[in-house]
Formats: C-alpha cells, structure tokens, sequence
C-alpha cells in the first residue's frame, strides 16, 4: 500500500540536497567547533556560514542568530529569557489564545512565578483583535508574543500592523515563525520583529535543529548554563550536521518560494474544491486569503476527528486533525474552540498541509477516499441519524 503524506505542517520530508550537505559533518568533519585545530575550525566556519544563510533570509544581522533545538526551544528561550530580563520595567506579557502550546505553556508557568498574561481573542478567521490589544497594554507591559502563522488553521496574523503597535508603545515583539518560515517573505526590520523563532524541519530540514533571532540591544537570559557557545547564550557542543542542513534547507527553500508556493496553493485550491462539491455538511476554517500557502483545516459535522484519522491511516494516508504536539490530547482544538466553534464540530476537523512533494494523484486519492470515510462514518454515528430525522420532518 502507498503512503500518501499530506501533514507537512507536522514535519516534512528532508530534502536530499540537505542531506547530501550534512553527510560530511556526520562523518569526516566530526570536528568540535570549539577546538582550535583545523578540523575544529573548519567546523566553526560551517555553523558560521549557515547563520549567514538565516540571518540573509531574515534581513538581520548573523550576530542576531541563534541556534536551539528547534521551535519550542527558541520560543521557551526568547519568552521567559526576556520577561526575566525585563521584570524590574514590569511583569505583564500579551499573547493571543491560539498559539502553539510552546507558548501558551510557557506562559501559563511564567504566571506561577507572578508575571500576569493577558491572552488575546480572534475573529471567526483567527485573526487576532487589534483594537482588543491596543486595550490591553499596559505601563508593565514589557513583551508581546503572537505567532506568524497558525500552525491548525493556517491563518496569517497581521504581523506588520502587531509590530508597529509594540514599537509605538516601547514594548518587545516576539513572534512564533515556526509554520511561516518556509512559507512566507520575512523581513524582520520592515516587520518591527524584536524576536522570531523558527525549525528547520517545517522546511524539508533535519528535526532537533532551530534558531532564535533577537535583536541586538534585546536582554534575555541564557537558557542553558555551562560552556559559551552562541555568543555566551546556550552552552553545549553545537549540532553541526543539524546546523548545516537547516542553512542547506532555508536557501534552497528561499531560492524558489513562489514556484514552490504557486504549486502548492493551487493543490491545496484543488483538494479544498474537491471536497466542497463532493462532501455536505462541512466547515472551512480559517481566512481563505490569507493563509499559509498548503494549509487547508475542514470540519466535518457528525463524526469524530480520530476516527477519521484512523480510517485515512488504513488507507495509507498521513493527516492531522491539528497540531502534533496535542495529539495525545482527548480535548477539542483550542483553536477551533476559540474561532467560535462548538465542541461537537470542533471535534470532527482534519487539517491536510500539503508540501513540495505532493502530486494532483495522491490528492485526488485522498479525496476519494475521504469521501468514502465519511460517509461510512456517518452512517453510524447517532449525531447524523438525528440530524437526519429532523431534516427528514
């Protein structure tokens, strides 16, 4: 049976150009970057050379990089390193309630400790309120974390107009880039990003590799305490393989954003119409404008997410019903539940993110059987059978 793997929002497959550039750091250039022999400082110019590569996405400087584990790392080091940092001017952070739970977590423990957190609402699009923020901030205010990008729904916040507020208002800016970068133009100074996070894997990458922008002038506290590598910020022997292919991948990704966004975006166009024409009953989320390019997030009423997901995974068919990191999770989406949906349709979403490796066959594949997986699920489910009696009246 073939796989048909349409959760790039998850991960994504690395890149064989990447891996090809990361081989050599696996095996013959096993150097420390830290040593002063050649070996050691062959290696140095390879981290070096791949800050270059971020920092020229980003339109930063290369001194304002720093590698992490990836996404979550980076977001836990630029949310508690700054509030600590900035605690003597005020204790109070502005979020929105639909982020990753790497930031809404690490919010929810920066309250334990006393600082307050306002989370911020959304429309029906999940665009976060800017009135509703403006509102919000206050004389101890000190930093603002909204993500780029939703990682469920897909949406684009209004990241330019966040910034423009936080800067008029002297406050820090920080946002989660993880689900944009690969997918979106960024340009940190035309943006007023104080702060940005992003994973290698999310752009055909290895996994384990991520990096933090902060501007320079920005305070945060070190993360991890021991050696000084970054700049004195987070101790431990850089992951050179992991830091090479995550340059490899953000310039290769960069070199053909729009063919690779111009491609996607018409199957995710092509699979979203599909299901529109063959499917009843069924509710698209997020801004159909602007969003990211292969996100697509569709509840289907009457049936349960999980057993939707079940039934695909018989078929060879990899999907979400959001984001990986609450999968164990039993509850709703915040997400959706935060848009304005009901728990009983919230429960029956499926996001489908499709990435540079998809073809129009595996989407019309997985609509074929989707189609099919629905209406098996309906058939049993007592939700339908009611809703059925009633349309029937």
């Amino acid at each position: 049976m073939k796989t048909i793997y349409v959760d790039n929002g998850a991960t994504t497959k690395t890149d064989e150009e990447v891996i090809k550039a990361m081989l050599p750091y696996l095996s013959e250039s096993y150097g420390n970057p830290s040593s002063i022999y050649k070996l050691g400082r062959e290696n140095k110019k390879a981290v070096e050379e791949a800050r270059d590569k971020v920092a020229k996405v980003l339109n930063c400087e290369p001194n304002e990089i720093y590698f992490t584990a990836g996404g979550s790392e980076s977001d836990n080091t630029a949310i508690k390193g700054i509030a600590y940092q900035y605690r003597d001017k005020g204790n109070h952070i502005i979020t929105s309630k639909i982020e990753h739970p790497a930031v809404l977590e690490t919010c929810k423990k920066l309250e334990k400790e006393g600082f307050e957190v306002t989370y911020i609402g959304v429309d029906e699009n999940g665009i976060l309120n800017l009135e509703e923020l403006k509102k919000e901030i206050r004389p101890t205010t000190t930093l603002i974390t909204v993500m780029f990008a939703n990682n469920e729904i897909g949406t684009i916040e209004p990241i330019e107009e966040i910034g423009k507020i936080a800067k008029e208002n002297d406050i820090i800016f920080h946002t989660d880039a993880v689900q944009a970068v690969g997918n979106v133009e960024i340009d940190v100074k035309k943006l007023n990003i104080d702060s940005l996070s992003l994973s290698g894997h999310k752009f055909y990458g290895p996994k384990g590799i991520g990096a933090l922008y902060v501007r320079k002038g920005i305070k945060f506290d070190k993360f991890i305490n021991g050696g000084h590598q970054e700049r004195n910020k987070r101790a431990g022997t850089e992951n050179v393989p992991g830091i090479v292919g995550l340059g490899k991948a953000i310039e290769l990704t960069y070199e053909s954003l729009e063919e690779h966004n111009q491609k996607i975006k018409e199957l995710r166009d092509y699979y979203v119409e599909q299901v529109e024409e063959r499917i009843a009953y069924i509710k698209i989320n997020g801004d159909k404008e602007r969003r990211l390019p292969g996100n697509s997030n569709i509840s289907f009423r009457f049936i349960e997410g999980e057993g939707l997901l079940l039934n695909l995974d018989l078929k060879g068919i990899c999907a979400s019903s959001g984001s990986a990191c609450t999968s164990g999770s039993l509850d709703p989406s915040h997400v959706l539940l935060a848009i304005g949906l009901p728990h009983e349709i919230a429960h029956g979403s499926l996001r489908v993110s499709i990435g540079k490796y998809n073809t129009k066959e595996e989407i019309d594949y997985l609509v074929e059987n989707l189609v099919e997986i629905v209406e098996r699920l309906r058939e049993i489910s007592p939700l339908w059978e009611k809703f059925m009696e009633e349309e029937n009246r």
